[in-house]
């Protein structure tokens, strides 16, 4: 007897809820698109990570007993993006701290 894939069940589940998002999406007006493009985004990620994330049975058979498991860690990864912002503003401050390195090299050449 075959054992059940319940991570591929669960990234099906996922990808066709997205599905289902991104046609609601389309019918939206354009401003309202952009109202949710970081939100599609997020769970395009969420969902291609699913691709090759391997979940214990146990894990993956609880999430796919929500309606909705992408929409719920969706929600979770809002409750945790503040780590997104720290990578967000550590990477504007390195990024200027090159722009003064390279200028700082050149003037003293």
């Amino acid at each position: 007897m075959e054992e059940r894939d319940y991570n591929s069940e669960l990234y099906e589940k996922m990808a066709a809820e997205q599905g289902k998002y991104r046609s609601w999406l389309l019918s939206q007006e354009p401003s309202e698109i952009l109202n949710h493009t970081y939100e599609y985004t997020m769970r395009e990620d969420i969902v291609m990570a699913m691709e090759n994330l391997e979940l214990s049975p146990k894990r993956a058979k609880a999430l796919l007993k929500s309606p909705s498991p992408l929409a719920d860690v969706y929600k979770e990864f809002q409750d945790r993006e503040v780590e997104h912002m720290d990578t967000i503003r550590d990477s504007i401050e390195s990024r200027a701290d090159q722009v003064i390195k390279r200028e700082s090299t050149r003037e003293s050449r």
